[in-house]
C-alpha cells in the first residue's frame, strides 16, 4: 500500500468522523430523544400515504378499464405518489440519522 493511499484513507476516516460530529451537533438539539413509541406514528403516516397511493391506483384502474387514464386522473395519482415518496424519503432520512448516531435514542 502506497503512502498516498494510506494518507487518503486517513483523510477519509477524519472526514467521516467530522461529518458525524457536525451532523450530530446540528441535528440532535432539534429532535427530542427518540423511542419506538415516538417513531411509530411516522411509520403509520408513511403506511397511510402508501395505502392512499395504491388505493388511488386501483380506483383509476377500475374507472379506466381498458382505456388510459385522463390527465386529471394521472394528476391525482401523481399527487398521492409525491406525498408518499416525500414521506418515505423523510422516514429514510430519520433512519439514517439514527443509524449514524446523529440522534439520541432509548429503548
Amino acid at each position: 500500500m502506497s503512502a498516498q493511499h494510506i494518507e487518503r484513507n486517513r483523510l477519509k476516516l477524519q472526514m467521516d468522523k467530522s461529518l458525524r460530529e457536525v451532523n450530530r451537533d446540528v441535528i440532535n438539539p432539534d429532535i427530542p430523544e427518540l423511542t419506538l413509541k415516538k417513531i411509530e406514528p411516522i411509520f403509520k403516516l408513511v403506511a397511510r400515504a402508501r395505502a392512499a397511493y395504491l388505493k388511488e391506483l386501483f380506483e383509476v384502474t377500475k374507472i379506466c378499464g381498458d382505456d388510459l387514464p385522463s390527465a386529471e386522473q394521472v394528476k391525482q395519482l401523481n399527487h398521492y405518489r409525491e406525498a408518499f415518496e416525500e414521506l418515505r424519503h423523510a422516514s429514510q432520512a430519520l433512519d439514517t440519522a439514527i443509524e449514524q448516531g446523529y440522534l439520541d435514542v432509548t429503548s
